[in-house]
């Protein structure tokens, strides 16, 4: 059966270099300057499989907490995806067709009351969480005439919901979750938390409340993301140097930590892409 890759990382467009799903499926959509403190981005995907066709997508894991909006036979299912550092593989078939809402670190809070923590690793239906006022959301989704109509349907609903929270932890968890990213392998979780002027024990609740994952879950991802780029730029990719270069003890390091958190080694990631993306050249040896 095919396999498929899906990543995005932040500031990629919909279709991103590394993605092997078709461009012309992704749409984005601009965000209302109220919703851009709590949402990333939006995007909406519509593809249709031959009969009895079947392909599957792996998902590289980022991060974040979304809203996902399956669109199915005239009616709507939302749910509410929390934090993950593992790979997702999706079974795609028939008339595949739906909405992605990315949310920013912070957004749990700011629009259900909910800590990320409550959320990392599932997937709860948005009845659960939404007030009553708006648990007609997927009705409204599947009365809509498009896509574009139903992008404004939600984000008007989460720009309803949207509370005040408290900035300072959310400001917090940004500078720490930036300075992760810009020096995922040259600093430690305990050395930011010092230059922060926090205990390393008062770091992680603030990531686990404000993100949903462990700091050091967190500093993983961008270390991988942090790879991944070079990966889009390199023909010939010098594996341990690599390794060295982006804060793996050695190459053996690298590896299992792709196989973690992308269930692909290094190379087999490199040859998905390569083979099914005109993005990325070059083909690594084993």
């Amino acid at each position: 059966m095919p396999e498929r890759l899906f990543l995005r990382l932040p500031d990629d467009p919909p279709c991103a270099p590394g993605t092997t799903v078709p461009a012309s499926t992704l749409r984005g959509f601009a965000l209302p300057a109220p919703l851009r403190s709590v949402v990333t981005h939006v995007t909406a995907y519509e593809e249709r499989f031959a009969p009895g066709a079947e392909v599957v997508e792996r998902v590289i894991p980022d991060g974040a907490s979304r809203v996902l909006v399956l669109l199915q036979g005239g009616a709507a299912a939302v749910h509410v995806a929390g934090a993950s550092v593992s790979p997702v593989v999706l079974s795609m078939r028939g008339h595949m067709h739906g909405l992605s809402i990315m949310l920013e670190p912070g957004a749990s809070m700011a629009l259900w009351g909910v800590p990320a923590d409550e959320l990392a690793g599932r997937t709860v239906p948005w009845s659960d969480l939404s007030p009553r006022a708006r648990r007609d959301l997927p009705e409204q989704l599947a009365a809509a005439a498009d896509d574009t109509t139903r992008v404004g349907v939600i984000l008007a609903a989460l720009c309803a919901m949207h509370r005040p929270v408290d900035l300072g932890s959310r400001q917090w968890v940004a500078h720490a979750a930036g300075r992760l990213q810009a020096h995922a392998g040259g600093i430690s979780v305990r050395a930011l938390a010092a230059e922060l002027g926090l205990s390393e024990r008062r770091l992680q609740q603030l990531f686990a409340a404000q993100i949903g994952l462990a700091p050091s879950a967190w500093r993983r991802l961008q270390r991988l993301h942090g790879t991944l780029r070079l990966l889009r730029m390199t023909q010939t990719p010098q594996w341990a140097q690599i390794a060295l270069e982006h804060g793996y003890y050695d190459q053996s390091h690298m590896i299992n930590e792709f196989r973690v958190l992308c269930g692909l080694t290094p190379p087999q990631f490199l040859r998905r892409v390569v083979s099914d993306s005109s993005n990325t050249a070059g083909e690594p040896a084993d």
